[in-house]
This record gives C-alpha cells, sequence and structure tokens, in this order.
C-alpha cells in the first residue's frame, strides 16, 4: 500500500493498494452471500484445534480448502495433549495424516510438550496466521511465544466448548521476528467458490472421478460412478466422502449465488449511473 500523510503523520490518503499475493477468506457470516476477507499476504496459516473436545475432521477440511483457495501453506496444530492418551493421540493423527500432507505438530500448553518444536517453526520475517475455534489455545500460545500473559484467556465451558475471548484480529511481532495473526474463534466457516481448493483437498476423488462412466459425474446417483464404487468397497470412508459431497455442493451454490449477486449489482451500478446522467440532462 503507497499513500500520502498529513496533519503530522496523524492522517493519510491511500493511493495504491498492492495486489494480495496470498488470503484467507471465507463466506460472511449469515445470509447474505459474499466473501469476508480474514487476512491477507500470510506465508503459513497455523490451523489449531484441540485434541479433545473440538476435535472435528469435517472442520478441518473447511480450514485446509481456505488454504489452498488462497495460495496459503498450512501446518495443523493440535493442542492439549496432556488431555487424552497417547493411544488417542495416534489415532487422531493418523487422522490427519489421511486428509493432508500438510505438516502437523501436537503440543500441551500445560506440560510444554511440541511446544519448542512449533516455535522453532516461526522464521524471521514471516507472516503466520492463527485460526481454530474458540477456546482451543490460540491466544495461550501467543501468550507463551512472548513468555507474559498479554492477551486474555478464559477457561472452557463445562460442556468442554470454548469461549470466546479474542474479539479482533490482531497483530504481533514475536522478539524472533516472526509476525503473527491472532484471529476471533470461528462459528460459521463457509466456502465460496473454492472448487480448485475441494479438488486438492480430496485429491483421491479427482483420481477416481476420471473412471466415472460420466465426465460429469456429480458421484451421487449415476451409474458406472467410480467414486461411489470405492465407497461401497471401503476404499473410501463414507464421512470422508459425505463431506466431499457437502463441500462441493456448497462451494457450486454459494459461486453461483455470488455470480447472480455480482450481475444483480452491476446492473444496479449502470442503473443509477444512468440516472445521474439523464438528470444532469
Amino acid at each position: 500500500m503507497t499513500a500520502h500523510y498529513y496533519n503530522n503523520d496523524t492522517a493519510a490518503i491511500i493511493h495504491q493498494v498492492f495486489p494480495r499475493k496470498t488470503f484467507l477468506r471465507r463466506k460472511t457470516p449469515g445470509k447474505n452471500i459474499d466473501f469476508q476477507m480474514i487476512a491477507a499476504n500470510v506465508d503459513t496459516v497455523l490451523i489449531v484445534q484441540s485434541c479433545h473436545c473440538d476435535f472435528n475432521p469435517s472442520r478441518l477440511d473447511r480450514y485446509l480448502i481456505m488454504a489452498t483457495d488462497g495460495h496459503v501453506e498450512p501446518i495443523v496444530i493440535l493442542t492439549k495433549t496432556d488431555l487424552i492418551t497417547q493411544d488417542e493421540l495416534d489415532q487422531r493423527l493418523a487422522i490427519i495424516s489421511s486428509v493432508t500432507k500438510a505438516r502437523v505438530i501436537a503440543l500441551s500448553n500445560i506440560t510444554g510438550i511440541g511446544f519448542d518444536e512449533f516455535q522453532q517453526t516461526l522464521s524471521s520475517g514471516k507472516t503466520y496466521c492463527l485460526l481454530g475455534s474458540s477456546g482451543v489455545g490460540k491466544t495461550t500460545l501467543i501468550n507463551r511465544l512472548i513468555g507474559q500473559e498479554a492477551f486474555e484467556t478464559r477457561a472452557v465451558s463445562s460442556t468442554g466448548e470454548g469461549t470466546h475471548t479474542t474479539s479482533r484480529r490482531q497483530l504481533i511481532v514475536l522478539s524472533q521476528g516472526a509476525m503473527l495473526i491472532d484471529t476471533p474463534g470461528m462459528r460459521e466457516l463457509g466456502i465460496v467458490g473454492a472448487g480448485d481448493g475441494v479438488n486438492v483437498g480430496f485429491e483421491e476423488f479427482v483420481v477416481l472421478s476420471a473412471k466415472c462412466r460420466y465426465a460429469n459425474c456429480s458421484h451421487e446417483h449415476e451409474p458406472g460412478c467410480a467414486v461411489r464404487a470405492a465407497v461401497e468397497k471401503g476404499e473410501l470412508h463414507k464421512d470422508r466422502y459425505s463431506n466431499y459431497i457437502r463441500l462441493k455442493k456448497e462451494s457450486e451454490h454459494y459461486e453461483m449465488s455470488y455470480l447472480d449477486k455480482r450481475k444483480k449489482d452491476k446492473a444496479f451500478g449502470r442503473f443509477i449511473k444512468s440516472a445521474k446522467k439523464h438528470r444532469k440532462d
């Protein structure tokens, strides 16, 4: 961004905004069909999930698609390893490795196990963005990194669900020179127009699609569908198949709705421009 500062640098006029190299975005929460930008020009997104109540492979798929859509490298951070057994942790790690090749770091803010590995991944001059539900330990990680309780944290609720603490995005510059963006916990994680991200996140489905009888197979009802055949044989997990179909439909639906909204907005803009011109005449 280039800007002209005035009034002793207390105000500025923006002249140019440089194009985004990378981005993280989601569908605007609620019924409005539009994009909400979470962060831009991020080098790595740190997808944080708790090993306990928050662990959700389907939600992880959404975060991974968001990262792929914005050309951002993902790293999965599993927190609260002290709340589960080693066998349970191994099971969760196996599930993650079955859906992504992204690096995974398991750690505990209580025992400190895994924290050094996490800290060493943060490189000087790089920008990282923390994404995850409320109560998974994002802010606690930041406090541990800076060595003080600079940001408020809260205990999870009696049901084990997270509670909101961070209410706005904030950029923290760490002592080693890395920059970290903390974000509020996300309840809604809608996907708009991220078809390529869905395909990359479900590569095994794309490979099987080439064997379907029909090139435009939806993998739901058509005969000769290689994807459904793999599910029936147990080669693909039913839950992952359901999530793939759900995310594919959601992405396509919101993309069509978004394009329709853009057309209407442009038509309305032309109408206003024409009305102003006639008024001047």
